[in-house]
């Protein structure tokens, strides 16, 4: 299983966020988060700097948009060059046809779930997305602590990605660290954001740890 590691800029320097792409070369996406101070209660950045950041990063963009009316909003992201575009399952008012659009666009399609969101309702609906973020934390602040609960809903989406045979990604978001990376992984999680873990020290050496924690606990649910 491929394991991606995408820091959070949003533990990253704002004054100086070109050089602090290139402290994390080795990541696999950079992980944007794009609040309104609606959806949640924190405001972050948006589209122009979005746009500005796609021509300074060496790596991929996965755009997270916390923000409400993700369906006006977020084809304009996938329109950008963003790699990846997910949106809130909560703020959206048609999720496939979102999806679609931003796939039609050439982006990829990721739906993101809140702690307390049922993630059954999506079971029957994965072919229509490229990734499936599972919010570890509540979303709005960074620097949060890793919810466990969230654990269980992972584990029935790995085990229904699985029995599809679909390539869907599924990430977490909030409090990974080296420790609870290995509980994300070994609920089934292949893609994890870290922005503290990443930014609190060399980056290129904690991307190297993170990775490595997470590849030696594999998912072993199924």
């Amino acid at each position: 299983m491929v394991t991606r590691i995408n820091p959070s800029i949003l533990a990253a320097d704002f004054a100086n966020l070109e050089s602090e792409f290139g402290r994390i070369i080795s990541a696999d996406l950079a992980h944007v988060d794009v609040m309104d101070n609606h959806f949640v209660p924190n405001l972050t950045l948006g589209l122009p700097i979005v746009e500005r950041l796609l021509q300074v990063s060496a790596i991929p963009l996965d755009i997270h948009l916390m923000i409400e009316d993700p369906d006006r909003w977020a084809p304009a992201y996938a329109e950008a060059g963003a790699y990846s575009v997910t949106f809130h399952a909560e703020a959206a008012a048609d999720a496939v046809g979102l999806a679609r659009r931003l796939r039609q666009i050439g982006a990829r399609a990721g739906i993101a779930l809140k702690p307390g969101t049922p993630v059954e309702p999506y079971l029957e609906l994965l072919a229509e997305f490229d990734q499936v973020l599972v919010m570890t934390v509540e979303p709005g602040f960074g620097g949060q602590s890793f919810l466990a609960s969230t654990m269980p809903k992972l584990s029935v989406l790995a085990d229904a990605v699985r029995a599809s045979g679909l390539d869907v990604w599924l990430q977490v978001d909030g409090g990974i660290t080296e420790d609870t990376i290995v509980q994300a992984a070994e609920a089934g999680a292949d893609t994890f954001v870290a922005g503290s873990s990443v930014f609190n020290g060399n980056p290129a050496d904690r991307i190297a740890a993170l990775r490595a924690a997470a590849e030696a606990h594999p998912h072993r649910h199924g």
